[in-house]
């Protein structure tokens, strides 16, 4: 166990001055013509215009995204050309889910180090735009026939395809070292761990509820913008359900394990989704000098990994002991914990490894465990169930829900966390004054 992180320099803390993201949107429908770069742009745009931040205010850009584009793969550099930041460095990373925490960690590490004092980082992904694979067969068929040496050795080899071999294949998101989906993955991790169809399903009527309601009364209007599109200005996700009734979502069909026992549907598992957010990071030196008003703080972070074989998506109940140790706080201390919601039951899996002194002992090594989340500070303004999750996104909008949120109650200390793939855990503790 790592002992208090010092995320302070002679410049001060790590500050969060703005955070926002554009309204997330459900798969080929508003966002279906636009690609990730053009998401990261419009957030990174609306973050400087905001800010008034000029090119040359902005010292790095740190961004990144889970599904490549393969003509584009370097997404950080990208936006900044298409904005016209010629002269802007920028690198990318990409942690799947968890990408855009990373960004964030990183951003901060340039501000400690004094190699940057003001650095935009976040995370954009447009599911909208997967490209459909081919068959290995037909890719390599084609990889071969590129490199013939005549037209009758080109026939040779295309003559050996079959017509199943020039289907498209439909995309899957699915675990490269497992072989297995995330959903599942999570039907495996509720039946080990003893969580019902119907706690999931109270968990994602939550999610929507509380989303909701924060859409109603304004708690989103600063750090969602507007998007302008042909077919007029979007203000809101076209994800979250309004009038979330409890009794929809017994009426649902798993979609992952259709054997009888399956408990993982549509309406308890995040859709996928298209979006881009962005975060403002400097010196808390830098910052008052500039008489800038601050959202928060980085207190804390840690990243941890686990084997993916069993309990995939458990990687935040090993990451979070370590960020909240870094922080020099316990759960008490605690204004809002902020979980991204994969799915609703891996939610439910995580609360329950978070509070286990057994799981604590015999998987992470620990004397005992994290301990219970207290359920009425736990994603008070919807999750990832609700908003969607653009996978190189949702690190980002966590981060700047919860400092929305602080600052909105006064300030306090927030827990966030995510599950990525490969088994990886994400947690990050912010405060705000």
């Amino acid at each position: 166990m790592s002992t208090r992180q010092n995320l302070r320099n002679h410049r001060g803390r790590i500050a969060v001055v703005d955070g926002l993201r554009t309204p997330f949107a459900r798969i080929a429908t508003h966002y279906r013509d636009l690609s990730a770069i053009d998401l990261g742009a419009l957030a990174v745009r609306e973050l400087m215009k905001r800010n008034q931040l000029r090119p040359q205010d902005v010292d790095q850009l740190v961004y990144g995204m889970t599904v490549m584009i393969p003509e584009a793969p370097f997404i950080a550099r990208e936006i900044a050309l298409q904005l016209g930041l010629h002269d802007l460095d920028a690198y990318s990373i990409t942690r799947a889910c968890a990408t855009s925490f990373q960004t964030a960690a990183s951003a901060a590490e340039s501000i400690l180090a004094g190699s940057a004092e003001v650095v935009i980082a976040g995370g954009t992904d447009s599911t909208s735009s997967v490209r459909l694979p081919m068959s290995a067969k037909f890719s390599s068929t084609l990889r071969d026939v590129s490199f013939a040496r005549s037209a009758g050795e080109r026939l040779k080899l295309l003559a050996t395809l079959r017509p199943g071999d020039i289907l498209p294949r439909q995309p899957s998101i699915t675990e490269f070292s497992v072989g297995e989906t995330m959903g599942q993955s999570t039907e495996k991790m509720v039946r080990k761990w003893g969580v019902s169809r119907a706690e999931q399903d109270d968990l994602a009527h939550a999610s929507h509820s509380n989303a909701a309601r924060a859409w109603r009364e304004g708690r989103l209007d600063d750090q969602v913008m507007t998007v302008d599109l042909p077919t007029g200005p979007l203000k809101a996700d076209n994800l979250v359900r309004m009038q979330s009734e409890r009794a929809s979502y017994d009426r649902l069909k798993p979609v992952f394990d259709t054997s009888g026992s399956g408990s993982v549907t549509a309406g308890n598992a995040s859709p996928l989704t298209d979006g881009a957010a962005a975060l403002l990071l400097m010196s808390e030196a830098r910052a008052q000098a500039e008489g800038r008003e601050v959202l928060g703080y980085i207190r804390s972070y840690a990243f941890a990994a686990k084997t993916p074989q069993d309990d995939l998506l458990m990687g935040p109940v090993k990451a979070a002991p370590i960020a909240m140790a870094r922080a020099g706080l316990t759960l008490a201390d605690l204004t809002l914990v902020d979980m991204h919601e994969a799915f609703a039951g891996q939610l439910a899996c995580n609360l329950r490894g978070l509070a286990s002194d057994r799981y604590a002992r015999d998987e992470l090594g620990l004397d005992k465990a994290l301990g219970e989340i207290d359920r009425s500070l736990l994603n008070v303004n919807g999750g990832s169930l609700a908003y969607g999750h653009p996978f190189g996104a949702t690190g980002a909008r966590v981060i700047a829900q919860a400092l929305h949120e602080l600052k909105r109650r006064g300030g306090g200390f927030a827990l966030t966390t995510a599950c990525a793939a490969g088994g990886i855990g994400a947690a990050m503790v912010l405060e705000a004054d």
